[in-house]
């Protein structure tokens, strides 16, 4: 593992012109977090992941406080580029999940925004189309590609998947636009 002072900057990575994207799966009890790096050639590489556990704080309150500090530490620790998180999606939970939920999405975002960077968003149904192939793949399906497309052995904590998931799902959608030459932005608007 590498420690914060054998991390390659923003500097080290433009002279490669490669792109660190850090991927956000927001949670009120676990938010995943995964980061990869990606080349002109749109080639993706391992560079961290890991699941915040948000469970032994004492009230929802201090939840939100440990998504806002942990990430901003994560981003200062791997300086990214870009950070993608997912969009909440709320057809089958109920309001307490989702209103909750959609305030650790929140916190995440603000932790970002903190740190001067722009967020892209993605729906669930997006990232699974981008890794599997198939917008309702399962939770398993998602671990296993994540560790087949990025090289890694062993099962990925499902929260930290799903993070590498959105990572890699922005890395695919921008090498895609980037060589359409056409802006995220326009097309969003087509959609």
């Amino acid at each position: 593992m590498m420690t914060p002072a054998t991390i390659p900057g923003r500097d080290a990575r433009a002279a490669t012109a490669t792109t660190r994207i850090m991927g956000i799966d927001p949670g009120s009890q676990r938010t995943g977090v995964g980061i990869v790096d990606v080349d002109p050639a749109g080639r993706s590489v391992h560079v961290h992941h890991q699941t915040l556990v948000l469970l032994d704080n004492e009230s929802f309150a201090l939840r939100l406080k440990q998504i806002f500090d942990d990430l901003g530490a994560l981003i200062e620790q791997w300086r990214p580029d870009e950070v993608a998180i997912e969009r909440v999606f709320a057809a089958r939970n109920n309001a307490d999940s989702v209103l909750k939920l959609g305030q650790a999405r929140g916190a995440a975002i603000c932790a970002v925004v903190q740190h001067g960077h722009g967020i892209h968003e993605y729906a669930a149904r997006e990232v699974k189309q981008a890794v599997v192939g198939r917008g309702a793949a399962e939770k398993a399906q998602i671990q296993h590609m994540v560790g087949v497309l990025l090289g890694l052995a062993g099962r990925i904590q499902a929260d930290a998947a799903d993070a590498l998931a959105i990572a890699l799902t922005h890395a695919h959608t921008r090498s895609t636009l980037g060589r359409a030459g056409v802006s995220r932005a326009s097309w969003r608007r087509r959609r």
